[in-house]
């Protein structure tokens, strides 16, 4: 195994798509998974872009990525990441591929001068709640997770 990890680039949409795919399959989301590359394009790399990743390849095989974009904690004043997707394909896990991942994002963001990741854990997915936990996390019980999508946006924006 010869394991690198990189900033996403152009080149490596399809893969990436690829990897969110398997991502929607792996939380039972796979219906809303809609995302094609010239939207992840549009993210990522056109004048508008605000969207950052990381892929990670076993030699050439994309095998796992992450996407995150800034965020403010308007209470506490701070300026973080918000880490929209992290994802390991099965069998890459248990390698500890995830945490560096999660490792070069924080990095990323001490960087830049930030302060904070953010990010939600489905409830039923133990695992990832588990290694955020054992990582310093903190969880947030008391807050609920919305949207505005579809119909209820477009009546918003009208």
């Amino acid at each position: 195994m010869s394991i690198a990890i990189r900033k996403t680039n152009e080149n490596d949409l399809a893969a990436v798509v690829d990897l969110m795919r398997s991502f929607a399959e792996y939380e039972n989301l796979i219906e809303y998974c809609t995302v094609t590359t010239e939207r992840l394009y549009r993210a990522m790399f056109s004048d508008e872009a605000f969207v950052e990743g990381l892929i990670a390849f076993d030699d050439e095989t994309p095998i796992a990525y992450a996407l995150f974009h800034p965020n403010f904690s308007s209470f506490r004043g701070e300026m973080g990441l918000y880490l929209e997707d992290i994802y390991v394909l099965a069998e890459y896990r248990r390698h500890k591929l995830g945490l560096q991942l999660l490792r070069r994002i924080a990095s990323i963001a001490k960087q830049r001068g930030l302060e904070r990741i953010d990010f939600l854990v489905l409830d039923w997915n133990t695992p990832a709640v588990n290694f955020y936990l054992k990582h310093g996390a903190e969880r947030y019980d008391g807050e609920s997770h919305f949207k505005f999508a579809g119909d209820a946006f477009e009546l918003l924006a009208a």
